[in-house]
């Protein structure tokens, strides 16, 4: 390769083929403790009195202020099953949180400097992508015993421009399996095109269509050590089932969009009062 990052035309084909791309060994072992570290001094340093909102990709009515102030911020989600009756933590908070989300990218030096490497930059130039932007970042902790469920979706349906353009990158920062909460696929559903939209309205948010139903059969387990990025289509059906597993599944998601020809969507979930910083402008 002739730049850090850059496709081959076979993983274009690939790409363009199944709808997703694994590539090993994106990142180093010790970049993978860099980032690791730096989230656990994010854990120690976060307050539980400051935040009790809970994330969940099957119950949208949890859905609340503190998430929808989150793009331009570090924000703390726990997990559904992380409070007792009474709302006590069940057990320490650094095995509560579901995820951290959605501007570690811009707001942290470590991060920033993982999410918007070359490396990275090369993998969109690849793509085609003319000025792309980070528009989410999540750290997502899979955790062991009470990581939720994330049900069937496409990224394009929360992250829309007109026409769509996102992309998906997931970063596995400790080995992912079928016991622990890998990410299922279903190769070559990017093809079918957008089945439905999240909406933001003056009702909250809520999907534009009911979910298709899936044929489990269908989809194929990614299972990836840590360092491996997967790079996903914005309309490939992707999911993760429950770690009930005593291992936890770390990982750093990030969405790309081009802002080249591409509109941001008036009624996404995620609306920012600054405009992103681009990876590059071609």
């Amino acid at each position: 390769m002739g730049s850090v990052g850059k496709l081959s035309d076979e993983q274009l084909k690939s790409f363009s083929s199944n709808g997703f791309l694994v590539i090993e060994s994106f990142y180093s072992p010790g970049e993978v403790v860099e980032m690791r570290g730096r989230m656990e001094e994010l854990l120690q340093d976060f307050d539980v009195a400051s935040s009790a909102s809970i994330f969940s990709t099957k119950n949208q009515k949890l859905t609340d202020d503190y998430f929808f102030e989150s793009a331009e911020k570090v924000s703390f989600f726990f997990e559904e099953k992380a409070f007792d009756d009474d709302g006590s933590l069940r057990q320490p908070k650094e095995l509560s949180i579901n995820k951290v989300g959605h501007a570690l990218h811009e707001i942290d030096p470590v991060f920033r400097k993982f999410s918007c490497s070359e490396k990275v930059s090369s993998v969109f130039r690849s793509l085609g992508y003319k000025r792309p932007v980070v528009v989410q970042s999540m750290y997502i902790f899979k955790q062991p015993g009470i990581g939720g469920e994330v049900v069937p979706h496409q990224d394009n349906s929360f992250l829309y421009t007109d026409p769509p353009s996102c992309t998906g990158l997931w970063l596995a920062l400790q080995d992912a399996t079928i016991v622990n909460g890998c990410l299922w696929v279903i190769p070559g559903s990017h093809t079918n095109g957008l089945v439905r939209r999240f909406i933001r309205d003056g009702n909250g948010v809520h999907f534009d269509n009911p979910s298709p139903s899936y044929d489990q059969e269908e989809f194929l387990p990614l299972e990836v050590e840590a360092g491996t990025l997967i790079v996903i289509h914005g309309d490939l059906i992707h999911q993760s089932f429950e770690n009930r597993s005593p291992t936890s599944r770390h990982a750093l998601s990030l969405h790309v969009v081009d802002s080249d020809g591409h509109k941001w969507a008036e009624d996404n979930w995620l609306q920012r009062k600054t405009a992103p910083e681009p990876l590059y402008i071609s």
